[in-house]
């Protein structure tokens, strides 16, 4: 860390005309040509040169003579007849009259130009006439010709083609840049991240610590033989800060930092992928020690077995890079860390030990260590005297580092939009519903009817969740629609973190989610098209109860379908099931979701029916309004 108060070395460039620190500069052929490298002397512009050629064009048609009027070949013949054209230039676009003859006349003359017709009468009749007629050849001026033939025509090439290449990749004129590396070079101790700055993920930090340690001490581990991993992968979903945490490796270092994307590798060029890994590696090797940093290594790394349609350049790219990394020692301090969000679908030969040695899980934080990201977060935002950090990290459940950072900004706002200097604990609280229900719509007009429909469903949820056992504590019930297309919504928030669930708590969850729709029909007589969503998650639940996780009667303890463990979900790579099962098996897992779904309805409208009493005062009250918090849900309940 010493080197970070260092002065930096004055830049200089390679033999190739990169920079030492930072990104290599690609070249441009042509920009020499058009304008002058040095500040203070005239830049000469292509467009001087256009518009030169344009004033040209105009004097030449201003001063060369033309023509003065374009006339109708009848009114042609009968200024002939009346002796008015005397001479007759026969060209093969036009014939031009003259009304005296050229040899003849000292000023200016009147010309009449029209265009030819195929009329056998007009030779007779300018003889008949006395009319002299002579065939010209209409060449044009050679110069203008010249210009609009080649010199046009070539420019408008140079520029489209100038144009597309700088499209391309941003990559200039120079196709000899094609085959290098895009990384972003951080200088050393310059990435402005430290291991202070994560937070959330305390094991994969102790596993990086280790890295950090061996690029500051190599001596500490060579001298008993031992080896660093060669490659470290950071495996997790999106916003667990895989990036941020390689940037505080680099930075706890202080040794340089090559950050590139997994898609920087790819070009429609065949081969310019593996050229470009070729050249990291190489640039790599003379700035050692240092990191390399492919973030989105999917991109690059999908396997290459059962993928149709093949990609040639990603295989290539691919290939070369198990070449590079194979190629080189760990113990000359090139430390290659990945990031990936699929690791399901990269090749088993990129994983395999040698390559990436180690796998560093970075999984959504539990309650402390939402608690500490958002501790991080909050450093620079005023917060006021009742903001209870805790509070907020027990209501934010399955959130991961990017999504707290948002829900503290989006607290501020709703602090700056109600005109507050500090945000409060209610801006935390109306920042969460809004990242977890949408945006609230206060201005949407519902008629009474449709509102009384909305105010009995909500209140079936929450009281099915109040008397349920294993159902998630209800946090706030509203009539307020929020989102796209939610009209109301019950706020059910787990009091601790869960990693599994039992079979009572699963049930539990199907009823709470039927609660709306035996409401509807208790109260209605008929139900509505608002428990949609809810049929989705509840016929869901049943299906992994029977297929995944042994819950049925008859296939007691048996897994039904393979799933793949994916942090996105199904992918064309990586199915999330296919039947291994015949098509009578299909037919009981259809009639035993049915059946389940059938008896837990029955149980909740049992439920409702003999809580009647207080699922009106519920929705009354919801009427009235709006919206029902935790403490006061609990007063109605417990006072019944």
């Amino acid at each position: 860390m010493a080197k970070q108060n260092q002065k930096e070395p004055e830049k200089k460039k390679d033999e190739e005309g990169c920079w030492e620190k930072g990104t290599c500069e690609e070249p441009d052929l042509f920009g020499p040509l058009f304008k002058m490298p040095n500040k203070g002397q005239f830049k000469f512009s292509l467009w001087y040169f256009l518009l030169t050629l344009f004033i040209l064009l105009m004097i030449n048609s201003l001063f060369v003579p033309t023509p003065d009027s374009l006339v109708g070949f009848s009114e042609f013949k009968k200024k002939i007849e009346q002796g008015e054209i005397v001479s007759v230039q026969l060209g093969d676009n036009f014939y031009y009259g003259y009304t005296a003859k050229p040899t003849e006349t000292k000023g200016p003359q009147k010309v009449y130009r029209t265009v030819p017709v195929n009329d056998p009468t007009f030779i007779p009749l300018m003889d008949s006439k006395g009319v002299s007629y002579t065939k010209i050849s209409e060449k044009g001026n050679a110069f203008v010709n010249f210009l609009l033939t080649w010199a046009v025509p070539f420019l408008m090439f140079f520029f489209i083609w100038r144009i597309l290449f700088q499209r391309m990749g941003n990559l200039g004129s120079n196709v000899l840049a094609l085959g290098r590396n895009r990384a972003a070079i951080v200088a050393e101790g310059t990435t402005g991240v430290s291991f202070n700055d994560v937070a959330g993920c305390e094991e994969a930090k102790e596993e990086l610590k280790e890295v950090v340690d061996f690029l500051k001490n190599p001596m500490k581990y060579t001298s008993i033989g031992g080896k660093i991993p060669k490659g470290v992968l950071l495996v997790g979903p999106p916003g667990t800060g895989k990036t941020l945490l390689a940037k505080a490796v680099a930075g706890e270092a202080g040794v340089p930092f090559f950050r590139i994307s997994g898609s920087d590798f790819v070009e429609m060029f065949v081969g310019v992928g593996a050229a470009r890994v070729r050249d990291l590696f190489r640039q790599a090797r003379e700035k050692a020690p240092c990191i390399i940093f492919i973030d989105e290594l999917d991109a690059i790394g999908k396997s290459r077995m059962n993928v149709l349609g093949g990609n040639d350049e990603r295989e290539q790219t691919l290939n070369q890079l198990l070449v590079e990394m194979d190629g080189f020692d760990s113990r000359t301090g090139v430390i290659i860390l990945a990031a990936t969000n699929r690791p399901e679908i990269l090749d088993p030969a990129l994983l395999r030990a040698g390559r990436f040695d180690r796998q560093v899980l970075v999984d959504r934080p539990d309650l402390a260590g939402r608690e500490a990201i958002l501790k991080i977060h909050v450093k620079g935002v005023k917060l006021a005297p009742d903001v209870d950090l805790h509070k907020v990290a027990r209501d934010t459940p399955g959130f991961v580092g990017a999504d707290l950072a948002n829900l503290v900004n989006e607290a501020a706002l709703l602090a700056v939009r109600n005109g507050r200097t500090a945000v409060t604990q209610a801006d935390f609280t109306e920042a969460i519903e809004k990242v977890i229900a949408g945006l609230q719509k206060k201005n949407r007009l519902i008629s009474p009817e449709q509102k009384r429909i909305v105010a009995y469903h909500e209140a079936g949820h929450a009281l099915v969740a109040a008397f349920t056992e294993g159902a998630d504590p209800v946090r706030k019930i509203t009539i307020v629609p929020r989102g796209i297309g939610a009209l109301g919504y019950t706020l059910q928030i787990p009091t601790e973190d869960k990693f599994l669930m039992t079979e009572k708590e699963l049930y539990g969850r199907i009823d709470t989610l039927l609660g709306g729709r035996a409401a509807e029909e208790i109260v209605f007589g008929t139900v509505s098209t608002g428990a949609a969503n809810d049929l989705v998650k509840v016929s869901d639940i049943a299906k992994r109860m029977i297929t995944e996780y042994g819950m049925s009667p008859k296939f007691r303890n048996v897994a039904l379908n393979q799933r793949q463990p994916t942090f996105l979900g199904p992918t064309a790579e990586a199915p999330s099931m296919y039947r291994d099962y015949s098509d009578a098996t299909q037919s009981y897992i259809d009639e035993t979701i049915a059946s389940i779904v059938n008896d837990r309805y029955e149980k909740v409208k049992n439920l409702l029916q003999e809580k009647r009493p207080l699922l009106e005062k519920l929705a009354n009250r919801l009427l009235e309004a709006e919206t029902i918090e935790e403490g006061e849900f609990a007063t109605l309940v417990h006072s019944n």
